[in-house]
């Protein structure tokens, strides 16, 4: 199949970017001050690894500041210790209008055996920012080549769904 360009507003930004361009990658020990009692990696400290290697992913795509708009899942699904490698990695899933969303995959590595785990799943939205107002502006769109890359996009899509009609609701029970 072609590459496609997707996501774009109608008459604007007609260069698209491949995912591959927001591929972004982070590493560190963990460190006792980063850890818990039991010697694990904090929760709280993995949130804002998820949310830095994310932002590099999104601004990478948008070649813009960027701002969290919303988590929509994070998922722990193995501890990270003491002394371990914690190994981030990040790209853009789907662009919508001025924002996007970017998937994080979390890895813990033995530095001794070299076995890695998969510990955590995040999906992050952030909203492009123009540096000189301030305000929201268009995100380039996205040029799918694989058919993994096409799922990630529609599944985008059905987060984006659930993630504005919570939105919607809680608004609705506040008015």
């Amino acid at each position: 199949m072609a590459n496609r360009k997707v996501d774009a507003a109608p008459g604007k930004l007609t260069s698209g970017k491949p995912i591959s361009a927001s591929r972004s990658e982070m590493a560190e020990v963990v460190l006792p001050a980063e850890t818990n009692l039991l010697g694990k990696l904090l929760g709280g400290h993995v949130m804002h690894l998820v949310d830095v290697v994310a932002a590099m992913a999104a601004s990478r795509h948008a070649n813009s500041y960027v701002v969290t708009a919303s988590v929509d899942y994070i998922d722990f699904r193995n501890p990270i210790n003491l002394g371990e490698i914690v190994i981030l990695k990040a790209q853009v899933n789907r662009v919508f209008r001025t924002s996007m969303e970017v998937g994080v995959k979390v890895f813990s590595e033995n530095a001794l055996s070299g076995e890695r785990k998969h510990t955590t799943t995040a999906y992050v939205t952030f909203v492009a920012l123009d540096s000189l107002t301030r305000q929201p502006q268009l995100v380039p769109p996205l040029i799918l080549k694989t058919a993994e890359e096409r799922r990630r996009w529609r599944e985008a899509g059905q987060r984006r769904k659930v993630r504005l009609a919570m939105r919607y609701k809680k608004q609705r029970s506040r008015d």
